[in-house]
């Protein structure tokens, strides 16, 4: 029904920036809200942040004031900027997308944020 496709992750240095992307494509219909998850080895994947079709974000406490999520509705897209990036933000970030219709979650295969201290 959709298809996430993510770009962007990688190794950085502490305080360091990474800036990840993702469209979601091959589909007809509505996405909201989309977002970012994260899943460090050995933990529970985790909210990062999403945004609604109106803008609305909302963030994980660990990560606000260092990241940003934007989107373009036009290009289904949505973006994270990561700022101020710690070792412990070192996880596979996956892009999320809810179809309206079905009110049903998709998720992207999953790109490695690696920060070395």
């Amino acid at each position: 029904q959709v298809r996430l496709v993510e770009s962007g992750g990688g190794l950085v240095q502490a305080g360091g920036s990474l800036r990840l992307s993702c469209v979601a494509t091959d589909t007809i219909f509505t996405v909201d809200p989309m977002g970012w998850y994260r899943q460090a080895p050995g933990k529970q994947r985790e909210l990062v942040a999403t945004i609604t079709r109106s803008g609305s974000t909302n963030y994980a406490d660990s990560v606000k004031g260092r990241f940003t999520i934007s989107r373009d509705n036009a290009k289904n897209t949505v973006n994270l900027q990561m700022n101020s990036l710690k070792p412990e933000d070192t996880a596979v970030y996956y892009c999320s997308a809810r179809i309206v219709a079905t009110l049903r979650d998709h998720w992207g295969q999953g790109t490695q944020v690696t920060v070395s201290s």
